[in-house]
């Protein structure tokens, strides 16, 4: 059996494509098997919402009168810095970056209230920013100065653009010290008092194409609210990990780099988020369609929680100081049974990313196309992958003395 996305996508503008979640395709595939499920099944959809620390935003901000150069100035959003190494007017905010005057963790654990993910939140929300830029003025550009409000449909361009998004599996958290450990997986209590998580499982888009053959550059997704796009692989994109007999990583792997209309989003898909002793980041709702091209595919997006293991690494010594050690594997069904064992000892287990938000993305992404309001695209090129026929670079392992 064999389909095509032009066909696919002739369906769902008549009205007649058969349109499923990667939740409901388990219990489907269960009852009718792999080759009636592929023959009845066009798409299914896929979902997460989590932190991701590798995102951001271009602004393309206008002229002011008399005009101003911010690009090799200073600028910041409510006094969160934003990069201005680009042009006159254009500019780049991190996820994570924070206020000059933030004290951070002088006063250890640091609360970090608001960054840059609460900017775009904001942003997206719809409210005041306090826009202020200092230049040093040029004879086209004669400006030295500015301090305004300005809001998201002030603005000529707003373009959201994540360099790392949708992580293909990650690490499990543990600490296995005597104190209380503060890191970007939450806080992670003494003597393996707890364990956190990350993804969404069987749920989570490159868990249902484990090789990237429908994912690929230009792939329209759902993207904080909106529709996005991928854009490139990305950052840390390392598809050659150790899987498992279903082709599934078990070692973080597959990362996207997406974009997309800012102004077209919404701020409950785009969340700025605290991580107390760690810094800010930003919250984001991503979903990606699955088009059944073949049973192959059809089966990979059958993946059930307990068929999908993650490593339990120590976030207290073997992950700072950069030791492969991994304490053991545990699968997302382990995980989400809200304890898991590790060292002998019964952790109990918490996720960062939000698996009720996940299935809400799914079946509105489920729903944009069975309306017809959602078409499928071609990819441009397949992202780097273990089947691509492409070269691939390892990850730099050699540490920055």
């Amino acid at each position: 059996m064999n389909k095509t996305i032009t066909e696919i996508n002739e369906k769902i503008r008549k009205g007649q494509a058969v349109v499923v979640t990667a939740e409901e395709i388990i219990g489907i595939v269960k009852e009718k098997g792999v080759q009636k499920a592929a023959q009845e099944v066009d798409v299914v959809t896929t979902g997460t919402f989590g932190p991701m620390c590798s995102s951001g935003a271009f602004f393309n901000l206008g002229h002011t009168a008399p005009r101003m150069k911010i690009g090799g100035g200073k600028a910041t959003f409510n006094d969160v810095p934003v990069y201005t190494g680009i042009a006159a007017v254009d500019v780049y905010l991190g996820a994570t970056a924070m206020p000059d005057d933030d004290p951070r963790n002088k006063n250890h654990p640091g609360s970090f209230d608001y960054g840059g993910g609460h900017v775009i939140e904001d942003l997206v929300a719809g409210k005041d920013i306090r826009f202020s830029a200092t230049a040093y003025g040029t004879d086209c550009y004669p400006r030295k100065k500015v301090e305004t409000l300005i809001r998201l449909e002030d603005m000529n361009e707003a373009t959201l653009f994540n360099p790392r998004n949708a992580y293909q599996n990650y690490n499990v958290a543990v600490n296995v010290s005597e104190k209380t450990v503060y890191t970007y997986m939450g806080v992670l209590k003494r003597n393996l008092g707890n364990a956190n998580y990350s993804t969404s499982g069987q749920l989570s888009p490159l868990f249902n194409d484990p090789h990237y053959k429908t994912i690929g550059i230009g792939t329209r997704i759902f993207l904080g609210g909106g529709i996005g796009y991928v854009a490139w692989n990305g950052t840390q994109h390392n598809p050659s990990t150790i899987r498992g007999n279903n082709d599934v990583p078990k070692r973080p792997a597959g990362t996207l780099m997406v974009i997309g209309d800012l102004k077209q989003m919404k701020p409950e898909w785009l969340v700025g988020t605290s991580m107390s002793g760690y810094g800010t980041t930003l919250t984001v709702g991503l979903g990606i369609p699955i088009p059944i091209l073949s049973e192959e595919i059809l089966q990979y997006t059958a993946i059930r929680d307990e068929e999908i293991y993650a490593p339990v690494i120590d976030y207290s010594d073997d992950f700072p100081k950069r030791k492969p050690d991994v304490l053991c594997e545990v699968n997302y069904a382990e995980l989400k049974s809200g304890k898991i064992e590790v060292l002998g000892k019964e952790v109990p287990t918490a996720s960062l990313s939000s698996y009720y938000r996940a299935v809400e993305i799914a079946n509105t992404l489920k729903a944009w196309i069975s309306k017809g309001d959602f078409q499928l695209t071609e990819p441009a090129a397949p992202l780097p992958g273990v089947e691509a026929g492409i070269q691939l670079k390892p990850l730099n392992e050699r540490p920055i003395e």
